[in-house]
């Protein structure tokens, strides 16, 4: 981080083993992934309220239902794999203190933010929709006895707990993901092995937490809140990236010219073939079992699996997709690259209250939705361009 203090460890890490190449300052592919993801989340979160099993407005569309499905599967865990790439990477180019610096600046002061004004303004939308209640009631009710809501924020709390343990391996361990690294660079010509070695991974990961806690339960603590079923597969997709990450990126699975990228199709049509299954458990639940919210353990289990399988090709086929194309060009992604995380944190605001502006109004469900998404893109798009221009914010947005 420019400006940081580099403080060295009294015992500094061995070096690994593996042979490390260059990391380039950006990678185009990569970068067009993590932004068309974060515009998957506003468009998440823009069509929330539309669909037919939410009911959250008068206008609904069943479409929307099936959008919903697939983006609550498979985005957060390709966040969580992407965020882990340059982890180990970054480790080695700096102290360990100097990263936790870069992390706490980065996570832990946004998140702080968000948490105390981002997410009650953004909830306070909702809140009008059944009280009148001034925002600073609302807001001190919030922090004193809650529901303390963090909205999305509450992935960059668990991206900080990754990194510090990630950070914590490193420095007991530095060579602790060689293995999986070896792998990976072995699926630069055949991907598959190191794809069952990583929904091996999630399955032992996200099965028996989805069938002990089911899948809409949260652990929460204050605004510090996670899906509990997912506890253990989000660290298990984002170490499994830094394995990718931990030597030679570029000349393994996500190496330009590989087969991931040379193929990427092949698991872009995986991936509709495990959400065909998603949808045909889903119609099951709804169509034909006689109590929806009873659901037999065959079904939870058989959920679970493809839950798992839908998430690992979707991430092969994002990430393979844009790696094939990485030549081409993408203005809009481009554009909005190094706004991407501020939109992430900003965009749930004009989200919400866009949509309690349009509640109760006869437009269409694509109307709102579609003016969900655009305003709430726009807005926070706009935003973060702005609040990057303070002196020093490009350090933390």
């Amino acid at each position: 981080m420019a400006g940081a203090i580099t403080i060295p460890c009294p015992v500094s890490a061995s070096p690994p083993t593996e042979p490390v190449s260059a990391m380039p300052a950006r990678n185009a592919a990569i970068d067009h992934s993590r932004t068309a993801l974060t515009i998957l989340v506003v468009a998440h979160h823009a069509v929330i309220p539309y669909t037919y099993y939410g009911r959250a407005d008068a206008q609904t569309w069943l479409g929307f239902d099936g959008f919903i499905l697939a983006t609550d599967t498979c985005m957060m865990t390709a966040f969580f794999f992407i965020s882990g790439l340059f982890v180990w990477p970054s480790l080695r180019r700096k102290s360990i203190l100097q990263f936790l610096d870069e992390r706490m600046l980065r996570l832990a002061l946004p998140f702080a933010v968000a948490v105390l004004t981002l997410m009650p303004l953004a909830y306070y939308a909702l809140e009008l929709r059944m009280h009148d209640i001034s925002f600073s009631a609302y807001w001190w009710r919030t922090i004193t006895a809650g529901p303390w809501q963090s909205g999305p924020a509450w992935f960059v709390w668990v991206l900080l707990a990754l990194d510090l343990t990630a950070a914590l391996l490193y420095r007991t361990a530095p060579n602790i993901l060689a293995p999986l690294n070896r792998l990976a660079r072995a699926g630069f010509a055949r991907p598959l092995p190191f794809f069952l070695a990583f929904v091996a991974a999630c399955l032992v990961a996200y099965v028996p937490m989805r069938l002990a806690f089911g899948a809409t339960r949260w652990f929460e603590f204050g605004p510090v809140s996670i899906q509990a079923s997912r506890v253990l597969l989000y660290p298990a997709c984002f170490f499994f990236g830094a394995a990718i990450g931990y030597s030679n990126l570029d000349r393994g699975l996500l190496g330009h010219g590989g087969a991931l990228a040379r193929r990427w199709g092949r698991w872009a049509l995986a991936a509709l073939a495990a959400y065909g299954l998603l949808v045909a458990l889903v119609y099951y639940r709804r169509g034909i079992l006689p109590d929806p919210n009873v659901l037999p353990e065959w079904w939870q289990i058989a959920y679970a699996f493809i839950f798992v399988l839908l998430s690992a090709t979707a991430s092969f086929a994002i990430l393979g997709g844009f790696i094939r194309l990485n030549a081409a060009a993408m203005p809009l992604l481009d554009a909005m690259q190094p706004a991407a995380y501020g939109i992430y944190l900003i965009h749930y605001v004009p989200v919400l209250w866009i949509q309690y502006w349009l509640w109760g109004t006869d437009h269409s469900a694509f109307t709102k939705a579609g003016l969900s998404l655009a305003f709430g893109l726009g807005a926070s798009w706009l935003s973060t361009a702005a609040l990057r221009r303070l002196p020093g914010a490009t350090r933390v947005l």
